[in-house]
Formats: C-alpha cells, structure tokens, sequence
C-alpha cells in the first residue's frame, strides 16, 4: 500500500513545484520598481500628487519603470527617510526642506521667516535656475533633489490661546521641525521651541507636552489637530516647500532614456500637486472653521518685526546671504 502511494506524492509534490515556480516566474515585474517612503496621510495632495507620479512614470516607459509608495511614517520620520536614502535602502522619499537643512544647509534659506513676499514668488524661486541649483546641492549627501512640491505657507495653531500677535507665544511650547532655523524663528519671537516629530504630536498636543504647533491648512486639518487646537493664526511665516529626493546610488543606476522618464513623470506630479494644493487649503480651512476652530487674521508686520534681529543674524553667514541676494531677484 505504501509503495503504490508514495510515487502519487511525488507526482503530486512535484506538480506543485511546478506550478509555484511558473506563478513566481509570471510575477515577476518588468523593469525598476523605486520605494518611496514619506510621512504623510494618504489623503494629503502630495501623496496623490506622488500616486500620479508613479501612475505617469508607468504610463511612459511601457512598465520598464514603476513606483511602490510607503506613506504615513511606515519606513520613519523624515529624517530616517532621508539616512535610509543615503544608505540606499530607500530609492525616493519626501521630506520638508526645514528638515532637510540638517543634512544640506544651503536648504537653510528656504525656511527664513518672510524670505518670500508670496506665492507666485517662491514658486519662480523653485522653477528657475536657483531651485536647481538648490536640488543639486544635495549631491555631497548621495542624493539628488528631484522637484519642489507646494507646501503652502505655515502658521501657527494652538490649544487655549490665540496668537494675534508674538507677544502671544510668550510662555507657550511651540512644536517645531528639527530645524534651527524653526527653532530661532519660534525664539525670536518669544515661544519656547520644542522640536517633535509629526507622528508623536497628536498626543504631545492632546497631553500638553506641547501648546501648539504651525503647519499650513491642509496638515492641520488632515492630522485632525484642529481637535485639540482650537485657534489657527494665519500669521504664514514660512513658504517651506517639501523636496522629493532620490538617492543618489538609484539616480546613477539609471539610463539617460529612464531619467528622462522620471523627470517628465516629476513634472507631471508637480502640476497636478500645485493644483490639487489650491483645492485643499480652501477645503481645509473651510472644514476646521467648521469644526469650531477660530480663524485669525493677524497683522504680520509684527511678525517681521519680530524676526527683523534674526533675519539680520542670517545675513552674515555668507551662503545664506548669497542665498537670500538671489531669492530676492525672483521678487517681480
């Protein structure tokens, strides 16, 4: 009995092994698929800005190149993002530029309360030839700057008091970025810095570890911070834009042909971001009102001024102030 049924073991063993081989064979993907690892919800307009970025990236090299996207902290914090890209354990990651003034200063100039009069001029700031040069600074660090994606401008949101003014913030721990740039402008106008990482500070917030923080309208309303922090002061200190980065080791892996690929599909993301930006601060802001949150229009000439000594201090680091020469030449 034994002897008869062990070869129909074998047959079927052997058919099995057949079977997973073919099925591993046909799922296998064609081409370079990148990581990408980044912080945020998935509902927030850069993250579908870089959903499309791999949809555009697919599309146009015919599946010879494609995207697998890690969002909401899955890999780390930015700044583990952004060692994990060095290591080349990560191909791409997002992060703040304020973050990433730690690792490549010449991003320090970017984060400077008021370097930008608005909008309009820090996009031209990003588009030219400075942004470039900017993204290329990255290099000494192994990776590369890809693009700049809208980030709105921050302001500050807080727990039981509202900020018409800095003299506001006096007394009050103000969750920050690991930026010093950040943490000298919360100084300089007289709030306690307190730097936290962004997954933690729902419940630094909730537990009174913090009093408040600053972002722009659309982290604050997606984060759900607007139920703890019930006033939103739109002061708009910063135009910090986020910085999409590719480790340097998977940039010079690539072709002449799949870079191009991935510059067009970059493009491609950064214009539908920028409008899916517009649409969301106008939404956030509309919800956390909504929501009970009040809204102040503060007069920001108070914040500058409060800056004025701290603006002055930067000058005299010779790179920041070439920096700074050169983002007010965009000022048109």
């Amino acid at each position: 009995m034994t002897r008869k049924l062990l070869p129909k073991y074998h047959l079927l063993g052997g058919a099995l092994s057949l079977l997973l081989l073919l099925m591993s064979c046909g799922s296998e993907k064609k081409g370079k698929e990148f990581k990408l690892a980044h912080g945020l919800d998935v509902n927030h307009p850069v993250h579908k800005a870089m959903e499309h970025l791999g949809e555009k990236l697919t599309e146009i090299s015919d599946g010879e190149l494609s995207l697998k996207i890690y969002p909401s902290q899955q890999l780390g914090s930015e700044r583990e993002c952004l060692e994990l890209l060095q290591l080349g354990s990560v191909d791409i990651t997002k992060v703040s530029a304020a973050v990433l003034e730690n690792f490549v200063p010449d991003m320090g100039v970017l984060s400077i309360p008021y370097a930008f009069s608005d909008k309009s001029h820090a996009h031209r700031v990003y588009d030219g030839p400075l942004g470039e040069e900017l993204l290329k600074s990255c290099y000494p660090q192994h990776f590369r700057g890809l693009c700049f994606y809208d980030a709105g401008s921050r302001s500050f949101y807080t727990k039981d008091r509202a900020v018409h003014s800095p003299a506001d913030l006096k007394g009050l721990k103000i969750r920050v970025q690991e930026s010093i740039t950040a943490i000298n402008m919360v100084r300089s106008m007289g709030g306690s810095p307190t730097p936290i990482s962004w997954g933690e500070l729902y419940t630094a917030l909730q537990q009174g570890v913090v009093d408040g923080a600053e972002n722009n309208p659309p982290s604050f309303y997606l984060s759900r911070h607007y139920e703890v922090c019930r006033y939103y002061s739109l002061d708009e200190h910063t135009l910090v834009p986020d910085v999409l980065l590719i480790s340097l080791k998977t940039w010079n892996d690539l072709n002449q042909q799949e870079k191009n690929w991935l510059k067009e599909a970059v493009r491609s993301s950064v214009k539908l971001q920028r409008k899916l930006w517009e649409e969301s601060e106008e939404k956030a802001l509309a919800e956390v009102e909504k929501a009970g949150v009040t809204i102040i229009i503060p007069d920001k000439s108070v914040f500058k001024q409060a800056i004025a000594g701290m603006f002055q201090a930067y000058r005299q680091d010779s790179l920041i102030d070439y920096y700074l020469n050169q983002v007010a030449l965009y000022d048109h």
